[in-house]
């Protein structure tokens, strides 16, 4: 046992070095800007540590060289706007302790030494219970709750320290200086070398969000009516494109909220000088993540255990991919629209939709079958002719058969009793077995009628929560002052999967 733990110890020792390099491999091709944000921090970490290394700079300074050190190992953040709120936050929030420290060391220092120390523990106690407290709302905690830490570490060594240190103010003043020096030399690479803006990239990851989502769900009908497209949607989620369409969606409040925060912080303007609406980009995400859900049930559909024959969706195919492509084209115009910042047509979007709804009520009134079950308009003729041909009533005959028991109970022996008996439940069984028989098949016939009825209407769902992400995207556009549309055309096109689709002498819309 224990060679066998030996043995499987050195080979996971073995296979860390390949995984580890897959690992960094990986990291790094995903998102190129994090090789060059690690060489960003690496370059002011050498800056800084001058402070130390020559001699001049050592003398002026001093020890409290470190402190710049620790500012651009804490302040250094990936986006603009995140440096810029916690370089801020860590300088007024020093500022503002440094302030307070030495006010209320201007007072403790007239009485005497007792008085001194009680002052200054009364002091320590209501200031760390106030900001501690003040950390609890909700716009502090947001935006501010950094910089109140701060406050608070700061206001503690300065004002603890002064009751043992007499010059305290050399002691303020050098933390105040290498936190200045650590800041600006973090804003200065974050916003001077390779910026990476955190508006921009909340637009970006809203754009890209659109286009996945329409991907997935022309993907999504084009494989409900296709089992070669069905196969390739099979297997590992983490490389389905439906799933990974809905799910970076999914997965989008809490970085949204994020950037939304930092880009505020960022001195980025839209058109006519106006501030770019981050908020109203967290509300697009919102009303994305609703309609996402409308997603992740129409895959499930897809990968539902109970189909429907495809002798009957077939006869819907075509309604079905016109209106996906119709809301996959909206999703893309919306995208485009926030990519190019300029207006669109909502009179025009809506009327395409309206269309393709109407296309598919159309069809659904058209063929009757599907609500009544799939074998109902073959079995209709044979059940009449058979109801033509008069036969005894199941209960009549159930009642003649049982006096014929009974009769032969009353003129027979006891052996033959039993046999009658036995011959009565036989008789019984065989009357049930046809209306049990009958119940099955239209429960079968409804339930293989259920699983498209739930996708058509998810289909009509989709369509109305379509409504709230173009009401939001319209409201970004006239926040942030986009160009007016303009009137022309809107081409938006949708690139079709590679199918390979069965021969059959059904017209096919997709097929087009």
């Amino acid at each position: 046992m224990a060679l066998r733990y030996i043995y499987s110890y050195a080979h996971k020792l073995n296979r860390f070095p390949g995984l580890a390099r897959k690992a960094i491999w990986k990291v790094g091709k995903e998102d190129p800007r994090r090789v060059v944000h690690s060489m960003k921090v690496g370059t002011a970490l050498v800056l800084v540590s001058l402070l130390y290394l020559l001699e001049p700079l050592f003398n002026g300074i001093g020890k409290n060289a470190m402190w710049a050190v620790m500012t651009v190992v804490v302040v250094m953040e990936f986006t603009v706007g995140a440096t810029l709120c916690k370089g801020l936050n860590r300088g007024l929030g020093t500022l503002l302790a440094g302030s307070l420290a030495f006010l209320i060391k201007y007072f403790a220092d007239a009485p005497g030494r007792i008085f001194q120390a009680v002052y200054i523990g009364v002091s320590v106690f209501m200031i760390g219970a106030l900001t501690t407290y003040v950390r609890f709302i909700p716009s502090i905690k947001k935006n501010y709750d950094y910089g109140v830490l701060i406050f608070l570490l700061t206001f503690n060594l300065i004002t603890v320290s002064s009751y043992r240190v007499n010059d305290v103010w050399d002691f303020a003043k050098d933390r105040i200086s290498t936190i200045a020096i650590g800041c600006g030399l973090c804003l200065l690479m974050s916003i001077l070398v390779f910026p990476n803006w955190s508006g921009e990239e909340l637009h970006n990851n809203t754009i890209s969000r659109l286009e996945g989502l329409a991907n997935s769900i022309q993907v999504c009908i084009t494989g409900y009516f296709y089992d070669s497209a069905k196969q390739a949607t099979e297997g590992d989620s983490s490389e389905n494109p439906i799933y990974e369409g809905y799910k970076a969606v999914l997965d989008s409040k809490v970085k949204d909220e994020t950037l939304a925060s930092q880009a505020s912080w960022e001195p980025r303007f839209s058109r006519y000088c106006h501030r770019t609406p981050w908020h109203q980009y967290t509300r697009v995400g919102a009303a994305l993540r609703q309609f996402s859900y409308t997603v992740v049930a129409l895959h499930g559909c897809l990968q539902s255990e109970i189909q429907t024959p495809k002798s009957i969706s077939t006869l819907y195919k075509d309604s079905c991919i016109r209106l996906g492509e119709e809301v996959s084209k909206v999703l893309r115009e919306l995208a485009n629209s926030i990519r190019n910042k300029r207006q669109f047509s909502p009179q025009t979007l809506s009327r395409n939709l309206k269309d393709a709804l109407q296309d598919l009520h159309s069809a659904l009134k058209s063929q009757p079958q599907l609500v009544l079950g799939s074998r109902n308009g073959r079995t209709q003729t044979p059940k009449t002719a058979v109801q033509a041909v008069p036969h005894p009533h199941p209960d009549q005959k159930l009642e003649e058969d049982t006096k014929f028991s009974f009769s032969s109970v009353r003129n027979g022996s006891r052996g033959s009793g039993c046999q009658s008996v036995e011959h009565s439940r036989e008789l019984t069984r065989k009357v049930l077995r046809p209306q049990m028989s009958m119940s099955a098949i239209i429960s079968l016939e409804f339930s293989e009628a259920l699983p498209f009825a739930a996708f058509t209407s998810l289909l009509v769902e989709m369509v109305a929560k379509l409504d709230y992400v173009m009401d939001e995207v319209d409201e970004l556009g006239i926040i942030a002052h986009f160009e007016e549309f303009q009137g022309d055309e809107i081409v938006v096109t949708c690139e079709k999967p590679n199918i390979n689709k069965p021969q059959n002498d059904l017209p096919s819309y997709g097929a087009e």
